[in-house]
């Protein structure tokens, strides 16, 4: 690796927030004819972008992580002067009842209608129905519903908007059923289905996918892929056509798939650990950040070569009897644990030190015996380990070595990464650990200092899919065998050359790394953990504005 709490709320906003909870008491159920199935457009947000959505201070954006159903949802960063509001106005009935309904997630998140009924929730870890009903007006042929967060409560999502009702206008004729559906591909967890384009009177905006009697997905297109499905398992689907008024089509002919059987190659192994150092940036107690955090585990840095082939913190302190040890000590009395981050980016590192495999195996003996370790990492980098070829070949099969002789360790190699994938040396490093059977159970890539880069949120994302392939191709695995091998380690913050990680870009990090059901998250480091505006890249902050240990408790959140 390269050398919490949210802002309180006012009194003013707790007591809105129990005003509120008397005034929207709950759902009421619609009858179940005569009205048309949403007539809101882009409810889930597939096609990609907010149109006709709009929101306020440009605070929203279309996201692949975390989602309700589908591929996209909504984000929006709520700031402590605007809620992100995001609107979308569609035409309506005088006197009729409509249903409002959708799905959020975040702190203080609100869902109504302009003039009228609104409701809100508060979940921060996981998506939530939202719904309400209300009744237009004698003379009104417009409504503007909307969703928001609350001031400097951070991003809140929502997903599947849905608006039941009769649309506005003349138009009464309903496009015609889709046709042919069929699937194009599946895999243990997901279903891709296409068929054939609907014809109406005026025009088609969308098609609603169904898994069962249940509405799973809202596209623009005549293609979607479903996810979240279970292994070995067989589904229905349908699919029903939607026009600008409101009008829905009858299903499509239906579909049976059965999802291919689970890769079953998957370690079991999920760590969140972000990296405590030692031997510099003002270091924290590591049992306080725990207590204020939730983090259990955490990845300490570095073991390197007192000289020769001798394992040492920083080269310089010993294994046991110091203050590295009675930290250890701490963190396991606290009810957590580490593993030890062997390498790094400088320093006099064992790898090149040590003559042969199994001298270099014993040097990691003498750490995993120190501590009766669960797990090492490795980190890999630089000319004298990474792009060397004789040096990762003496690492592969170390770590072979005490794997065998420490049944149910578990073994973590770390290196750097491309925005696209890994690198050739990062392409040699995963075809070895197969040509030699090392049994490597987490790669762990480093996505930042990628030479620039403004979305990094895109770029970790597409490193890592790009390091899932390689592993895919590699060994053979489906897509979830691949990601249960598969660990993220970033940096919080200012990167070594200014690429920024936000808070929110890093939470979008941890919710994407959840919901893919990777192995690891880590981020260098805890000792930066601090808010420091302004003050660049240094040893104990991130340069940015933001709360003590926020990064710490985002990634406590990670449960793979």
């Amino acid at each position: 690796m390269r050398n919490r709490p949210l802002a309180r709320l006012r009194r003013r906003v707790l007591a809105l927030v129990g005003t509120a909870a008397l005034a929207v008491a709950g759902a009421v159920a619609l009858p179940g004819t005569a009205h048309a199935a949403n007539v809101l457009s882009n409810p889930g947000f597939e096609s990609g972008g907010l149109s006709p959505w709009s929101c306020t201070g440009n605070l929203g954006s279309v996201v692949s992580s975390p989602v309700h159903g589908g591929s996209r949802a909504l984000a929006g960063a709520a700031s402590s002067s605007d809620n992100a509001r995001c609107s979308q106005s569609v035409a309506v009935q005088p006197n009729t009842t409509y249903s409002l309904s959708g799905w959020v997630r975040g702190s203080y998140v609100y869902l109504g209608v302009d003039g009228g009924s609104s409701t809100w929730t508060s979940s921060p870890s996981a998506y939530a129905r939202l719904s309400l009903t209300f009744t237009t007006g004698a003379s009104q042929t417009s409504a503007t519903v909307y969703l928001h967060g609350w001031y400097g409560q951070g991003t809140y999502y929502a997903d599947d908007i849905g608006l039941d009702g009769p649309g506005g206008g003349s138009d009464g004729q309903a496009p015609s059923a889709p046709g042919n559906l069929r699937s194009t591909g599946k895999t243990s967890t997901s279903v891709s289905l296409t068929w054939n384009a609907s014809t109406d009177n005026v025009g088609v905006t969308g098609y609603d996918v169904f898994r069962g009697s249940t509405q799973v997905l809202s596209v623009s297109g005549t293609s979607a892929t479903v996810g979240g499905l279970s292994p070995s398992t067989a589904y229905t689907f349908t699919v029903k056509a939607r026009d600008a008024a409101g009008n829905v089509s009858a299903a499509s002919g239906s579909v049976s798939v059965t999802t291919d059987a689970g890769g079953g190659g998957g370690t079991g192994f999920k760590q969140a650990a972000p990296y405590l150092y030692l031997g510099w940036g003002d270091p924290p107690s590591a049992t306080s950040v725990m207590s204020a955090t939730g983090v259990k585990w955490y990845t300490m840095a570095f073991v390197l070569s007192s000289g020769g082939c001798n394992p040492a913190w920083d080269g310089q302190r010993a294994l046991t009897g110091g203050n590295d040890q009675s930290v250890i000590n701490s963190i396991r009395a606290a009810g957590g644990d580490i593993v030890p981050s062997i390498g790094g980016w400088s320093g006099n590192k064992l790898g090149p030190n040590c003559s042969s495999a199994e001298a270099l195996a014993g040097a990691y003996q003498k750490v995993i015996d120190a501590y009766g370790l669960k797990a090492i990492d490795v980190d890999i980098e630089n000319t004298d380990e990474f792009e060397n070829a004789t040096v990762q070949d003496r690492i592969l099969n170390a770590l072979k070595i005490v794997k065998a002789n420490n049944p149910g360790l578990r073994t973590i190699l770390t290196f750097g990464t491309s925005t696209t994938g890994p690198t050739y040396w990062g392409n040699r490093l995963i075809e070895q650990a197969k040509a030699l059977n090392a049994d490597i159970d987490v790669f762990t890539i480093m996505p930042f200092d990628f030479g620039g880069g403004a979305d990094m949120y895109g770029s970790t994302v597409n490193a890592a899919e790009g390091l899932k392939t390689k592993l895919k191709s590699t060994f053979g695995w489906d897509d979830a065998t691949a990601y249960a091998h598969l660990g993220i380690s970033g940096m919080n913050g200012l990167s070594d050359q200014q690429e920024l990680t936000s808070p929110a870009t890093w939470t979008q990090i941890r919710d994407w790394a959840n919901s893919r059901h990777i192995a690891r998250l880590a981020f260098w480091s805890v000792n930066r953990d601090r808010s420091c505006p302004g003050g660049g890249v240094t040893s104990n902050c991130s340069g940015i504005s933001q709360s003590t240990w926020q990064f710490t408790s985002i990634t406590a959140g990670f449960t793979g």
